[in-house]
């Protein structure tokens, strides 16, 4: 199945593009993905604590599936005041 994955601000920049489309089996998880992107850019996983997804436009959990068209995005902390 195929996605396309958004980041935002330094997880942008650690991914060296603001989306692209991944490859998945079927049945991947938020999870998977994670740990494709950690594979190809190691400085990212120290980054998972503080990373939010949302799924479609709304936040989603690393455990939840994905299907075919989703579009996942990373969400970097937001920090201000």
């Amino acid at each position: 199945m195929r996605i396309r994955l958004v980041a935002f601000a330094g997880l942008r920049e650690l991914l060296e593009a603001p989306e692209r489309s991944l490859e998945l089996p079927e049945r991947a998880r938020v999870d998977d993905v994670w740990r494709v992107l950690a594979r190809e850019h190691p400085a990212l996983d120290s980054q998972r604590a503080s990373t939010r997804v949302a799924r479609n436009g709304r936040l989603a959990s690393f455990e939840d599936e994905l299907v075919e068209g989703d579009e996942l995005a990373l969400l970097p902390p937001v920090g201000g005041g």
